[in-house]
């Protein structure tokens, strides 16, 4: 299976004259630098940075609540950091104006945990539907390139069909199709596993994989999914806490054994991770309570 780029070259996007073609494979494609952000009075961040490789499958893991999608967000400039940077492809997202933000973006591909496609429209139209907002292709190239999108993802002879005749699987795949229309160069993944059974899974699974290698993009992937996550990925970045506990190589975390992967990646109910919510002892906790009028 095989994702081809029309004569092998890009589409040509508006804004996109700034987009450098001889980024070098050894500087890293996303930095982050001593990020903090709240969502109210909770800190979701408080000094994590790390980094993305270029040209490769990087997972973001961490537990519930540790601000996963929201980093998705933060990179994608939906939201603004409170404090420190982020940098995609050398740009700082938080300062850019709105106009370079949205040229930006075009460079970005999302693929949402639903899939959020456009109910109103056709799989083919879905899939259509970035490339007639952001460029101004004849009609029979952009036919040429939706089928050839959706054949990449197994779906040609899904086109015609409505987003609600679709399994929660062919859903996903319609909306990575969607997301690799203007040939971007980052693409990123909330939660893909997620609901999936298992030959739906493998499915999305090779489908992250080749077309991450056969177009060059640079794939960061959200996900509880430690298995599947693991397998396909080339870095994996641990984050608790509002920072980066551990990140490198899946073989390097497994082998380190830090007390943060170990807890995450084998699951043990214990750990950094505290079963028991902090708080007072047990012990004062009786104690106090027999102290008290609760009559």
């Amino acid at each position: 299976m095989h994702a081809p780029r029309c004569e092998g070259r890009r589409v040509r996007i508006p804004g996109d004259s700034n987009v450098s073609q001889s980024a070098s494979a050894e500087t890293p494609h996303i930095v982050v630098e001593d990020l903090h952000f709240r969502r109210g009075r909770k800190p979701i961040f408080d000094g994590l940075s790390l980094e993305v490789p270029r040209g490769r499958v990087t997972t973001v893991m961490g537990p519930s609540g540790s601000g996963k999608t929201t980093l998705l967000r933060l990179i994608g400039g939906q939201l603004r950091p409170d404090a420190g940077r982020i940098l995609v492809d050398g740009e700082e997202i938080g300062r850019l104006s709105t106009r370079r933000l949205y040229a930006v973006r075009k460079r970005m591909g999302l693929l949402f945990q639903t899939g959020a496609l456009l109910t109103d429209l056709s799989v083919f139209e879905n899939v259509a539907f970035p490339l007639r907002e952001h460029t101004e292709l004849p009609e029979d190239i952009l036919r040429t390139l939706v089928l050839m999108k959706l054949e990449a993802v197994g779906l040609r002879a899904a086109r015609d069909m409505d987003p609600a005749e679709l399994s929660g699987g062919m859903a996903r795949r319609v909306a990575l199709a969607r997301a690799l229309a203007l040939d971007p160069e980052l693409i990123m993944y909330d939660e893909p596993f997620t609901g999936l059974d298992p030959i739906t899974m493998g499915q999305i699974v090779t489908l992250i994989r080749r077309t991450n290698h056969s177009l060059g993009l640079t794939s960061v992937l959200v996900s509880h999914d430690v298995n599947e996550a693991m397998s396909i990925s080339d870095h994996v970045v641990l984050i608790a806490e509002g920072r980066a506990v551990d990140a490198g190589p899946p073989d390097a975390l497994q082998a380190r054994a830090s007390d943060w992967s170990a807890q995450f990646l084998e699951g043990r109910p214990d750990g950094p991770v505290p079963f028991h919510y902090p708080g007072a002892s047990y012990q004062d906790d009786l104690l106090d309570a027999g102290g008290r009028n609760h009559d």
